[in-house]
């Protein structure tokens, strides 16, 4: 299984992949939709499957001696690694954003999401509906790409929308808080984040591996 990782990372994997972690730093800009940042992630994870696919990578893993579920549990695996490396990236971020920087002037006078426990919630969540809905719907054919990226765009973008306009409905607010302001509500909202991501995912691969056992390559 290392071994099939490391060929994902050093030969399937391409350098955008990488780089596009770096957007994770859209954390710390003022005035933006930093939940974006995840979208350019995911967008650098696709660009990996992309350039496999057309380089018959898949075929090639196949006729590898493991296992085909191995073929997708390492998918799987490098596409949570890029996610893991952005959210230890983001975190470390906003707790920098929730401490040293919590009464900063360009963050306190921001009327978009503020970067707290709740915005790490959605950055799970978005993470977690693109391993179910572009890596699962890879899986059905091993093959076609565009369709599945497309909806997930659109659901991405369509929560964005939600988590950037809860802060203002009332009763709401807290949802935006600075610093550690209703942290039990923060909490909570992580706490269900994480276990959204890691629910879809394992939902995600278990279906892929089903699928994937059915394909004739």
């Amino acid at each position: 299984m290392k071994a099939l990782l490391r060929k994902e990372m050093r030969l399937s994997a391409q350098i955008l992949s990488y780089l596009f972690i770096g957007f994770a730093f859209m954390t710390l800009i003022p005035g933006y939709p930093i939940l974006c940042g995840v979208f350019f992630m995911t967008l650098g994870i696709f660009q990996s499957f992309q350039s496999a696919r057309e380089a018959n990578d898949i075929v090639f893993s196949a006729l590898l001696p493991v296992p085909k579920t191995d073929v997708v549990k390492g998918k799987f695996l490098f596409t949570l690694f890029i996610e893991l490396c952005g959210l230890v990236i983001m975190t470390i971020l906003v707790l920098v954003r929730m401490t040293v920087w919590s009464n900063a002037t360009v963050y306190t006078q921001n009327k978009l999401m503020n970067a707290n426990f709740v915005f790490l919630a959605f950055a799970f969540l978005l993470f977690g509906l693109f391993n179910m809905i572009f890596l699962g719907g890879f899986f059905k054919t091993a093959y076609k790409l565009g369709k599945n990226f497309v909806i997930y765009i659109v659901v991405t973008f369509f929560v964005i929308g939600i988590a950037e306009a809860l802060q203002h409905i009332p009763g709401l607010e807290a949802v935006n808080a600075f610093g550690f302001d209703s942290i039990g509500l923060q909490a909570t909202a992580l706490v269900v984040g994480v276990l959204l991501f890691v629910g879809l995912t394992l939902i995600s691969y278990k279906k892929s591996c089903k699928n994937f056992e059915k394909i004739d390559l």
